[in-house]
């Protein structure tokens, strides 16, 4: 099967898929939803588990404030409405780790409505997903089947823990659709300090709704699998379920609504259970909660104080900075990236700023594994590299390997660009004669390549390469393309 403008090729003509997610985001707050417990993660299991969390005969919810908060602004965030009255339900069902028996969530009521998030595609477009709403619910416990041959056990730390499900409208029609958006939903989140985002540790997880249909046709039966928690894995599960579901229909097979499992190691989903309809949770109002309410002036208020988020920063690049949509969107991806780039660019060429933070300061930190606040060089020595660039004291080329001098253990490793320089010599050479005696010398070296550079200009490169090596890459470039051009005899590089 092959992939053309998001439709998937079967054996009975195209077909498009029709994708919805509903992500589960874990609230940023020291406490849970409706308890004093810690959230810290990696402790002890049921080391973090008060009365309420356990449900202890008794023990009544009191609703964490902070939370609330961190919803009503990532609700703003996502430029959606917000509801100044909404109502905590009890969703009714039975799991081993989930010890009331039901879950405290919202049903018809929630906190935050429709809004929307823009992604960037490949091609350039930017497309709207809607989000039909972000309501507040409490997390369950996680049961441990690894610990005992014989019995599973259950880690309550988890149970109470806030959460946000934000879920959108089946608005995406391809893997790469809903890796973009779940990418641009978590640097959301990151720039308002809600979610810290990190799916390894199960802070970001998210439910796929995958259907298929031929272009045109109502909508199919969609299957929903749960709790992806990588951004990789969403896109292999997409995949792997659009071409099951597409095979069975083209055998004659009927695609029955259900709960589905991504197995990360197969590649492949597998059935879980049939898929339980809204009705089914018997919801009804808490009635341990009255409805929650504010005052429109106090979501006002925190409107006022939200960040600059990743839209209005990456415009504001493109505008102030005159950089390409590509890099903006690449400096603006986190915050700390996007604070970095405007420490090395202030005062100094835009352009070469953002060349210099994503061709070596991102390169450098991916290939070592390392965070942006862990690089041993900082935003101040990238900005000196770069002003040494912009004076000619060393060419692009030099300075790229002052930076992995820089970057690297050693001696070197966090030194001032500036000192580098000095101690290795590596001062670019600007003095014409000195450049002159280098060019003189490869041409007199290659008498065939200069008939055929003065017959083909575009030749007249080669010569710029050599005359560079032998200068171990301190000849002004622009003086050594100047000067080959001449002694050629070529006016111009067609």
């Amino acid at each position: 099967m092959t992939e053309k403008n998001n439709l998937i090729a079967g054996a009975t003509g195209d077909w498009e898929v029709v994708l919805g997610l509903e992500v589960h985001a874990q609230v940023t707050s020291n406490s849970k939803l409706f308890s004093g417990s810690s959230t810290e993660f990696g402790a002890e299991p049921n080391s973090q588990v008060s009365l309420v969390d356990a449900a202890m005969p008794g023990m009544l919810p009191v609703i964490n404030w902070k939370c609330v908060e961190q919803a009503v602004r990532t609700g703003l965030g996502l430029k959606a409405q917000i509801n100044c009255y909404s109502v905590f339900d009890r969703k009714n069902y039975f799991y081993p780790d989930l010890p009331q028996g039901y879950q405290i969530s919202q049903f018809k009521d929630p906190i935050v409505g429709e809004g929307k998030i823009e992604i960037d595609l490949e091609d350039g477009e930017v497309k709207v997903i809607g989000i039909e709403r972000l309501h507040l619910e409490q997390d369950a416990g996680k049961s441990l089947h690894d610990q005992h041959p014989n019995l599973s056990f259950v880690d309550l730390n988890r149970s109470g823990v806030a959460l946000m499900e934000i879920v959108s409208h089946p608005d995406m029609r391809s893997s790469a659709q809903a890796q973009a958006y779940v990418k641009k939903l978590r640097t959301i989140l990151r720039y308002l300090g809600t979610c810290d985002g990190n799916m390894e540790q199960g802070s970001l997880r998210a439910d796929v709704n995958v259907s298929v249909r031929k272009p045109g046709d109502p909508l199919g039966t969609r299957c929903e699998i749960k709790n992806v928690n990588s951004i990789r894995f969403i896109g292999q599960a997409i995949e792997y379920e659009a071409r099951r579901q597409i095979a069975v229909i083209e055998d004659g097979g009927v695609i029955e609504q259900q709960t589905r499992l991504f197995d990360p190691k197969t590649g492949e989903t597998r059935s879980m259970r049939s898929k339980e309809e809204a009705h089914d949770y018997r919801y009804f109002p808490d009635p341990d909660l009255v409805p929650l309410t504010f005052e429109q002036s106090w979501v006002d208020n925190l409107a006022k104080d939200l960040p600059e988020l990743p839209d209005d920063k990456k415009r504001r690049f493109m505008s102030d900075y005159n950089l390409s949509s590509y890099d903006a969107g690449v400096l603006v991806s986190e915050a700390e990236s996007a604070n970095f780039f405007e420490n090395v660019a202030r005062g100094r060429d835009a352009k070469m700023a953002a060349n210099m933070v994503i061709g070596s300061v991102f390169a450098g930190l991916n290939k070592s594994g390392l965070t942006l606040a862990q690089s041993p060089v900082t935003a101040e020595q990238v900005g000196a590299l770069v002003d040494l660039i912009a004076d000619q004291t060393v060419s692009t080329r030099i300075a790229k390997d002052i930076f992995d001098l820089m970057f690297d253990e050693g001696p070197d490793q966090g030194k001032d660009p500036a000192l580098i320089v000095e101690e290795k010599g590596l001062r670019q050479v600007t003095d014409t004669g000195e450049i002159e005696a280098v060019v003189d010398a490869v041409i007199a070296e290659n008498p065939d390549k200069v008939e055929q550079a003065k017959a083909k200009p575009k030749m007249a490169g080669w010569f710029v390469g050599q005359v560079m090596q032998k200068s171990g890459g301190k000849a002004n470039p622009q003086a050594v393309n100047a000067m080959v051009l001449e002694k050629l005899g070529i006016e111009e590089i067609e």
